[in-house]
């Protein structure tokens, strides 16, 4: 396995064929199973909590409340504002109030259901215009007066998406007899998930050890922490394994979501289509708790204006508490709500000034040496212009093999009408506004059964992008071995940082080769000192070789016994944080972008949508594993076609709906078009082998492309996603 092959996963066929251990799927011999006693209410004083039924009931070991909280009853990413259980007051509906542990999964649920709580109801907040401000950014970008020639403005609308990922939350806790605990668990951030834990539990963080286990998808939904420090409770309470697994009703409560927005655009531009100014306001409704509310607004502030040349901007984003859900990381992270914005005002701006609106948006790229509206200089290869080229000269597909509807059979192609829609997006890679992003990897190479083996190991999370295999290419790449093991994710090994903001290929991946090329060193070092050969060394398919490429000798030979192991942390280019007047800086350590095209088909009789095709452009840098890529593209456009066709938490005076995939819609494989692809490898010149984060990008620009795509066909504004088959009839 080598960098720039493709590989398949080894967790593939697995999962396919049912056979992948999940999370959900783990046992412990005389486990408990915990069950969580939930608010009905979004906001209300806690008045009094009665367990005494529930402690009698057959087979329960343990009810725990707030005031069984050993350390601090707070917990968060950014802010610790969060009760790991309600004590005075709930805020949202769905809040974890109190704990059970019993013999059986149904003995939980109903011991759980018979802790009586009595609330004192209060108002909710469920308006971000009526919540209280969590954090306020400004970009002040040149002229703050500006005078165009052309102004057109919008009001836009994107509602609550979650995650969905498929295996919900869930772990099991072993407590060690020593009053430590052993975690294992689906998360994306081992590290930070123990340090808030031992907060929690009162204990110094090496008595709390995480290991990672199978997970099911994540999308940001487990960045923060869910079951967690429950099932550590409850399994340090009664001295025996405890595990939590929660339904799907339960994981719609269980974990954040994406932040339903509210953004207000203006735009001015000269008469020959170059941007003037950008004005907008941003308003997101951050829920209950901050989560990463903070720089999920940073982001969608700071690349407000997509990926054009402004020359003068006035950007206010705002996110607030309310006693909605909780939201926080979801995949594109802040830029997927204002891309609706900003490329339906592109669309409008390009209608008012009777120009083509691909051409309006490359004359107006961003290029290498372009400033963003934070006044930051990008620097190395900024292909927007060339993606939006890529996408538009892809051949347009014929007649849809399905119409709008399905096999439901509601039209035979009366009142179907086509449209084509572009869109592209940009946002940062890895954390951002000076935070210490690194990640560490050790490296061991020793002779196991006569053969070279390379051990890695990060505490990096595999949560289906491919890091686990990404490892062992780089890793085999840089030190020529072809049996290559990569380690369980646990918190043995120092952090890795989060499976988020597309960072772990880039910083782990970055990591493990610092460590590979330092263990490289020190066995042609070895080689030098014992062989004493006249050319350069190099390891090449398990020997050490000479500038010939002939074998010198054999690594199973030259190691012996010995164990070589190497450890090295990697750290990106620093990153400031932004002016908190301004909004000016060097925020942000990377930039990739990505573009769409969408054809859509539209029965503008009962506003039924069919994605014929998707065709998406998008540079990379540096392809690790080409298949792997194709999959990321193709799964980040489903999530965008998602939200722009059908996905949405409904939330009604803060009590959600449809906690279901009965009544909350995903898209299935009837739903996905065929998706063509162009993929650059354009190379960044500040990253490990030239690459770039790509798990988001295609979730930016997918969705507005589509909304484009039904503007194109139905002559309407639609200002709101999803787009609802009344928004194209009535």
């Amino acid at each position: 396995m080598r960098v720039g092959e493709s590989v398949r996963r080894p967790d593939g066929m697995p999962k396919v064929r049912g056979t992948f251990a999940y999370s959900s799927d783990l046992h412990a011999e005389g486990m408990l199973w915990g069950a969580t006693v939930r608010s009905p209410h979004p906001y209300a004083r806690i008045v009094a909590i009665n367990s005494a039924e529930a402690r009698a009931m057959p087979g329960v070991k343990a009810v725990m409340t707030s005031r069984d909280v050993k350390g601090r009853n707070l917990y968060g990413l950014e802010i610790q504002d969060q009760p790991v259980l309600a004590g005075d007051e709930v805020r949202y509906w769905g809040e974890a109030v109190a704990l059970v542990a019993a013999d059986h999964p149904e003995q939980a649920r109903r011991a759980a259901s018979a802790v009586k709580v009595e609330y004192e109801v209060l108002p909710p907040v469920t308006r971000a215009e009526d919540g209280k401000v969590l954090r306020h950014v400004k970009i002040r970008h040149g002229d703050q007066n500006p005078h165009a020639e052309v102004v057109v403005r919008g009001e836009y609308e994107v509602g609550m998406q979650d995650q969905a990922p498929l295996g919900p939350e869930s772990g099991l806790a072993v407590p060690d007899g020593e009053g430590g605990v052993d975690l294992y668990i689906a998360t994306q951030w081992l590290h930070v998930d123990r340090q808030q834990l031992a907060s929690v539990l009162g204990l110094p963080p090496e008595k709390v050890r995480l290991t990672m286990a199978g997970i099911g998808g994540a999308f940001g939904a487990r960045e923060d922490l869910s079951m967690q420090a429950h099932a550590c409770m409850l399994a340090l309470e009664t001295g025996r394994p405890v595990k939590i697994s929660y339904s799907r009703p339960e994981s719609f409560v269980g974990h954040v979501h994406r932040h339903p927005g509210r953004l207000t655009y203006e735009h001015g531009a000269t008469r020959e289509g170059k941007l003037v100014y950008v004005k907008a306001h941003i308003l997101l409704d951050g829920g209950a708790y901050a989560s990463s509310s903070t720089a999920v607004i940073a982001n969608a502030t700071c690349f407000a204006v997509g990926p054009y040349l402004c020359p003068n901007a006035t950007i206010d984003g705002i996110v607030v508490y309310t006693n909605n859900p909780p939201c926080g990381a979801m995949r594109g992270f802040g830029s997927v709500q204002n891309c609706y914005a900003h490329e339906a005002q592109m669309d409008k701006l390009a209608a008012a000034l009777g120009m083509d609106p691909v051409e309006l948006r490359m004359r107006n790229a961003l290029e290498t040496g372009s400033e963003l509206i934070t006044g930051q200089v990008i620097e190395g290869p900024v292909p927007v212009a060339e993606l939006l080229k890529r996408v538009e000269r892809f051949p347009m597909p014929d007649g849809a093999q399905l119409l709008p509807g399905g096999y439901s059979n509601t039209t035979h192609g009366e009142g179907v009408k086509r449209g084509v829609g572009y869109a592209v997006g940009f946002k940062n890679i890895g954390y951002s506004e000076g935070f210490d992003d690194y990640s560490t990897a050790r490296v061991r190479l020793f002779v196991h059964e006569g053969k070279p083996r390379l051990e890695v190991h990060t505490a990096a999370a595999e949560v289906g992008q491919g890091v686990v295999l990404v490892q062992a290419q780089v890793a085999g790449s840089e030190l020529g071995v072809n049996d290559v093991v990569v380690l369980e994710a646990d918190t043995r090994v120092g952090s890795a940082g989060s499976s988020s903001a597309s960072r772990q290929t880039y910083i782990t991946g970055g990591a493990v080769k610092a460590a590979a090329q330092a263990v490289c060193k020190q066995v042609l070092d070895l080689a030098q000192s014992e062989l004493h050969p006249a050319s350069e060394l190099r390891i090449e398919n398990d020997a050490v070789v000479g500038a010939d490429g002939k074998q010198i000798v054999s690594l199973a030979t030259l190691l012996g016994d010995a164990v070589i192991e190497e450890t090295r942390e990697f750290r990106p280019r620093k990153t400031q944080p932004l002016d908190p007047d301004t909004g000016q800086s060097n925020a942000h350590m990377q930039f990739a972008f990505a573009a769409h095209r969408a054809v859509v088909d539209v029965d503008t009789e009962l506003g039924l949508v069919k994605v014929v095709e998707l065709a998406t452009a998008q540079d990379v840098g540096k392809a690790i594993n080409p298949l792997a890529v194709q999959g990321q593209l193709e799964g980040g456009a489903a999530q965008g076609l998602g939200l722009a066709v059908m996905e949405e938490i409904q939330v009604k005076d803060g009590v959600v709906r449809n906690a279901s995939f009965t009544d909350y819609l995903l898209p299935t494989i009837l739903d996905m078009p065929p998706v063509r692809m162009d993929i650059l490898e354009l190379g960044d010149p500040s990253s490990p082998y030239g690459l770039k984060g790509v798990g988001e990008p295609p979730t930016i620009s997918s969705g507005p492309a589509i909304v484009a795509a039904i503007r194109a066909a139905t002559g309407r504004e639609v200002n709101r996603v999803p787009v609802r088959p009344h928004d194209l009839t009535l």
